[in-house]
This record gives C-alpha cells, sequence and structure tokens, in this order.
C-alpha cells in the first residue's frame, strides 16, 4: 500500500513538471508581449507532452572521449535524488513518517552536488567542467545559510518532522515574524535549484548551457526533469516553513503554485547576476542575518522557559 501510494505520488509529480514547464512558457510570453505555447492541443495543454516526446525520441549522442559509465548514469543519479526528496512529502495519514525530515532534506540536497559534478567532469569537456565548477560553488555556498535558516524554525518546534510545522503555524505563520528571513530564504532557493538571476550552472549566454552541454535526448530530459521537482520541492518547503503547513486545506496547494509562479515571475524580471555578487549574498548577508536571527530566537526561547 505504502509503494502504490509513493507511485501514484510520483506520476502527480511528473505531471506537475510537465504543466509547470507550459505555466513557465506561457507567463513569460506574457511578460514579453508574445504568444506562448498555444497550438498544440486546447490551450496548449498538450504542448507539454508534445515536448517529452519529441526529447525521448531524439537520439541518444555522447562525447567520444568522455567517461560513459558516470557520463551516462549521472542524469539518473540527479532523477533518483530528487525522487527520494518526494518521500518526504507530508501525508497527513503517514504513509512515510520522517522523523528527521530536514536531515534527510540536506543529505539529499548535498548529494545533488555530486550530479552536477559528475555530469560536468565525464562530459571531458572544458565547457561542461566549468559550469559544474561554478554550480558545486554556489550550491555548496547556499546551503550553509539554507541550514542556518532551518534552524531557526527547528528550535521552535524542537522536531525535525515536517507535520510539527502544521501544529505550531495553527495560530500565526512563521512569515509574521520572521519577514526578512523568508526572502532569504526565497533567494537561497533561487540559489539551490540554479534559477535566474542566479543561473550561473546553464548560463547560455556565457557558459554554452553550462554542465549538461553534452547530454541530449533522455540524459537532459532526466536533468530538466529533477530542476522542475527541485522547484516544486522548493516551493512545497516554503509553504511548510513560512505559510501555515495545513495540509488538510485546498489552500495549501494553491499557495505552492504561487510560489512556482513567484519563480517564473523572477525569472522573467530580473537579469543576472554576477558571480562575486552571488557569493557575497550568501557569505555576507544570509548568514550573518541567519546566525543572528538564530541566537536571538534561541535567547527569546531560553528567557521563554526561564519565566515559565
Amino acid at each position: 500500500m505504502f509503494l502504490i501510494s509513493y507511485l501514484v505520488m510520483i506520476v502527480c509529480v511528473l505531471i506537475s513538471v510537465a504543466f509547470v514547464t507550459l505555466l513557465e512558457r506561457s507567463v513569460l510570453g506574457y511578460m514579453q508581449i508574445r504568444k506562448g505555447p498555444n497550438k498544440v492541443g486546447f490551450m496548449g495543454l498538450l504542448q507539454p507532452f508534445s515536448n517529452g516526446m519529441k526529447l525521448f525520441f531524439k537520439e541518444q549522442t555522447y562525447p567520444y572521449m568522455s567517461n560513459f559509465i558516470l557520463y551516462y548514469f549521472s542524469p539518473v543519479f540527479m532523477l533518483i535524488l530528487s525522487f527520494s526528496l518526494w518521500m518526504l512529502f507530508p501525508f497527513v495519514v503517514n504513509i512515510y513518517d520522517f522523523n528527521f525530515g530536514f536531515l534527510f532534506f540536506m543529505c539529499c540536497t548535498g548529494m545533488g552536488v555530486y550530479g552536477v559534478m559528475l555530469s560536468g567532469w565525464s562530459s571531458n569537456s572544458k565547457y561542461a567542467l566549468l559550469g559544474s565548477l561554478r554550480a558545486m560553488a554556489q550550491t555548496i555556498s547556499y546551503e550553509v545559510s539554507m541550514s542556518m535558516l532551518m534552524l531557526c524554525f527547528i528550535i521552535f518546534i524542537f522536531s525535525y518532522n515536517f507535520i510539527d510545522f502544521m501544529f505550531y503555524q495553527s495560530g500565526i505563520w512563521f512569515i509574521f515574524f520572521s519577514f526578512p528571513l523568508f526572502f532569504c530564504w526565497l533567494s537561497s532557493c533561487l540559489a539551490e535549484t540554479n534559477r535566474a538571476p542566479f543561473d550561473f550552472a546553464e548560463g547560455e549566454s556565457e557558459l554554452v548551457s553550462g554542465f549538461n552541454v553534452e547530454y541530449s535526448s533522455g540524459g537532459f530530459a532526466f536533468i530538466f526533469i529533477s530542476e522542475y521537482m527541485n522547484i516544486i520541492f522548493m516551493s512545497l518547503m516554503s509553504v511548510i516553513m513560512f505559510l501555515g503547513c495545513n495540509l488538510v486545506s485546498f489552500y495549501f496547494f494553491i499557495k505552492i503554485t504561487l510560489i512556482v509562479f513567484w519563480f517564473i515571475w523572477v525569472r522573467g524580471t530580473l537579469p543576472r547576476f554576477r558571480y562575486d555578487k552571488l557569493m557575497y549574498l550568501t557569505w555576507k548577508v544570509f548568514l550573518p542575518m541567519s546566525l543572528n536571527y538564530f541566537m536571538f530566537f534561541s535567547l527569546f526561547l531560553c528567557l521563554m522557559l526561564l519565566n515559565l
């Protein structure tokens, strides 16, 4: 029963990934005053399936000098990690009861660096290697500030379980007393998922598409799917931590959709950052702010306990 429920959820997530790509192309078309995909099917609803068929039916090529085993399995590894993250989805009926869900999340996001590194290195291409090195430095740096941001709220609920956030936000959402941290978290999510304006891993204008430049057909599709699955999951994390994790409400999924829309909105609005400013942002802004909030919250909780 658990396996069937997980498979149903994965199918739903894959369908969501397909329609998030359609939403992204339609929103970007609207922002650039042009028509998005609207020809295939009613209102372009069949366009994602057309794109998927085109990707998987194209010829699979690989560089002659590549390390073929690592090159072949790196996209599969990235996709498996994304599937593993969705095991953390907080079902109210506890299909999987992760008491240490946040630790599992940090482990999976940390291992995602290896997929990017191996896919860039095994291609044996200087452009892919440069893109993977930039992505590694960016992801590792932002994981530090992300972990501190999560600790600021873990000390409030004294638990690593996602479902506990639902009980502790029944009265007030965490965003109301940690508004600056919310924007720090959203910016860190952009950097973790390699989205604009922090898309240095796939900066097409200067990196020839970065670490995935040598991939085609199914390999590129796996990387693409894992990236968008991570975007939806980071939107889920944002709603759980800040926007009132009411898992039995329909508005829970509306809020996830709004955060996904925000990812697309930022891509169509902001230009790409300079790389040194990106690193300055996390080490000189996000990390000190999260540390200060962590000390403030810890002191506040200690004083509350002493008064009790």
